[in-house]
């Protein structure tokens, strides 16, 4: 295996399902698809997968098995997994189950920098927030359902289930952040972060004239 090679969810998730059997790229994306992955991984872009397929080839990890030939589509390539391939799937797996990574998700960003507006206006837009996130927790439940009744072990479905539990944690956060600022108990003014030096959460302060 190449020690250059970096593993990513793509690519351990290309990794798992050549485990099942081998697969040409477009066979790897409608089974991602199928199999509710692209919930937890983004293959919206065929580009980055095929990229990624490439470079999981140039390390090692995967194979070409066989070359599909017909009139109706373009070749496809069909790839398998090596044992180097089914070592590194178990190398990352075990890393992204057992340490925690710095990732840097856009709302926590966003919220860091709410001191840009003003008190009053936050509740509206976090409302907004809210009800894009009751939907896509009524979106799981379904998807949680829909999927258990039709015979899935609950181990094939456990990211739905974090997702799920995430998304009910944000709406119940959300709503007290929201009851917090229309009630008042969380408020502020320019005044109340006049000295950026004694506050490293200052907001902007106007250039002097």
């Amino acid at each position: 295996m190449s020690t250059a090679f970096r593993g990513s969810p793509l690519a351990l998730t290309v990794l798992a399902l050549l485990h099942y059997k081998p697969l040409h790229p477009y066979g790897i994306q409608r089974l991602i698809k199928d199999w509710g992955k692209d919930l937890v991984v983004n293959v919206e872009q065929r580009t980055s997968l095929y990229r990624t397929i490439d470079r999981l080839a140039e390390a090692g990890l995967v194979a070409v098995l066989d070359t599909e030939r017909d009139h109706a589509y373009p070749e496809r390539t069909v790839y398998e997994v090596t044992d180097a391939g089914r070592e590194a799937a178990r190398e990352w797996l075990v890393d992204l189950l057992t340490v925690p990574k710095r990732e840097f998700p856009q709302f926590p960003a966003a919220l860091s920098h709410l001191l840009l507006l003003s008190p009053e206006e936050i509740p509206d837009l976090l409302e907004r927030r809210r009800t894009a996130v009751t939907a896509s927790v009524a979106e799981l439940q379904t998807a949680l359902t829909g999927q258990a009744e039709g015979g899935l072990h609950r181990a094939g479905l456990l990211e739905l289930e974090y997702l799920h539990a995430v998304a009910v944690a944000e709406n119940r956060w959300l709503t007290a952040l929201i009851d917090d600022f229309r009630s008042g108990r969380l408020t502020w003014s320019p005044a109340d972060f006049a000295d950026p030096q004694a506050d490293p959460q200052a907001g902007p302060q106007a250039d002097p004239q």
